[in-house]
């Protein structure tokens, strides 16, 4: 009878998790949208098409160019949001309430139309804002450092699925423990029952000596496995992090304000950053191009005489001497990057690497800049090809596919493209 009174007891407790479980998926699946795809797939593919043609102004949780886009679906119906996207300009015309008051908060920035986007792509675009990357945001809620790539910042691929195998052990052993722990006392209160002679029931009626336990073979291997993996991980996340300077802000001999002058002034990044339309590097500003402003502002908020930080400008001025920038990005010397071919060919707008460039006080690399990330955006990035001559030819090549013309198939993952 205790046998089947604890084999009840087995059922009862799973069959109570399982409805625990189904009422849990039930109010899960209440709470969210029916009408946004939450599939693995979904999210996926949403992430790439998202990453070539939204990411360079927009992100989920934080406000960039533009509004963060997470709930979405909650604030506006799909069909709108499909809309919006598609041909922004068309709804804001139509007199729609919402898209004219957001078109207002951002001061009448004109978003691209994407028309080219089939109704698949804007589902599975949807299911990324709405789904995609949510532990990436709790992180940045808590420190505010994610990387452009979703991920956080030194981290990288194997990195997580090395965190999830870990923890997917630790779960399974777990729930062996567990199991075997119930098997062990079902089955020891059933057989202390019978009748036993005095040397079974001693055996029986033992207790588990967890000096021993600890001190075992099988205990020693599983605590060296996980350490061995532990080392693994953190070895290959250094690994990984090497040359990578995501994050890094130094501190500038001149307390310049990108939020300032590209932000509340709107300066375009051409006119300090001469190089960028026509040369490799879009180099650093020279104190001349400083004074071509500065000659006639002295100081901000109507105060009198020379602030300190513009006065570090005349003073370089008049002693000649070039101010010492600290250089942020950093691009190894195996690496070849040239900005007038983005910029001026490829129409690459400055945030797409840069990140938010506007909004920041003290500038730092957003972006990773490391090879993977090049390389995923030459997958995913269409050719600007209308209106550019340049691409002619290489259009009518490409006629006969179905694909749009990317960055990959003008060569753009040819390794002599980037290392000569």
């Amino acid at each position: 009878m205790l046998f089947k009174r604890s084999l009840v007891g087995i059922r009862l407790s799973f069959q109570t998790l399982a409805v625990l479980f189904f009422m849990a998926m039930g109010v899960s699946a209440y709470a969210a949208d029916p009408a946004v795809a939450s599939g693995e797939e979904a999210i996926a593919a949403g992430k790439t098409v998202f990453n070539a043609n939204c990411k360079q102004c927009h992100k989920l949780d934080q406000k960039s160019v533009g509004p963060a886009l997470r709930g979405i679906s909650d604030r506006q119906s799909i069909a709108w949001a499909k809309s919006f996207i598609k041909n922004s300009q068309a709804v804001i015309a139509s007199g729609d309430s919402y898209a004219t008051a957001l078109y207002k908060e951002y001061n009448n920035t004109v978003m691209p139309s994407h028309e080219f986007l089939s109704d698949g792509d804007l589902d599975n675009i949807l299911a990324y804002i709405e789904y995609g990357d949510k532990a990436d945001a709790t992180a940045s809620a808590g420190a505010g450092a994610v990387n452009a790539d979703g991920g956080v910042a030194g981290g990288g691929i194997p990195s997580e699925y090395l965190s999830i195998i870990l923890g997917v052990l630790v779960f399974v052993l777990l729930l062996i423990l567990i199991v075997l722990g119930l098997i062990v006392n079902v089955l020891t209160k059933y057989i202390y029952k019978q009748d036993l002679d005095a040397e079974d029931k001693e055996f029986v009626s033992q207790k588990i000596d967890f000096g021993k336990l600890l001190k075992s073979d099988a205990m020693v291997i599983i605590v060296t496995t996980l350490v061995v993996a532990f080392v693994a991980k953190t070895a290959i996340d250094g690994l990984y992090s090497v040359g990578v300077q995501q994050g890094y802000a130094p501190a500038q001999p001149i307390a310049f304000s990108h939020a300032l002058h590209a932000g509340q002034y709107e300066i375009a990044c051409q006119y300090c950053h001469t190089g960028v339309e026509i040369g490799k590097s879009a180099n650093i500003p020279s104190a001349n191009i400083c004074m071509n402003c500065h000659t006639h502002i002295q100081n901000v908020g109507g105060k009198e005489g020379v602030s300190p930080e513009i006065q570090k400008i005349y003073n370089a001025v008049d002693s000649n001497q070039p101010i010492e920038w600290v250089r942020v990005h950093n691009l190894p010397d195996l690496a070849y990057f040239n900005h007038s071919q983005h910029v001026a060919v490829g129409g690459v707008e400055c945030q797409t690497c840069h990140g938010p460039i506007q909004e920041m006080e003290v500038v730092g690399q957003h972006s990773s800049l490391t090879m993977g990330w090049c390389i995923d955006c030459h997958r995913q990035t269409e050719i600007a090809t209308e209106g550019n001559v340049y691409y002619d030819k290489l259009v009518q090549l490409h006629a006969t596919s179905k694909d749009a013309l990317k960055v990959k198939d003008i060569g753009g993952l040819e390794c002599a493209k980037c290392h000569y």
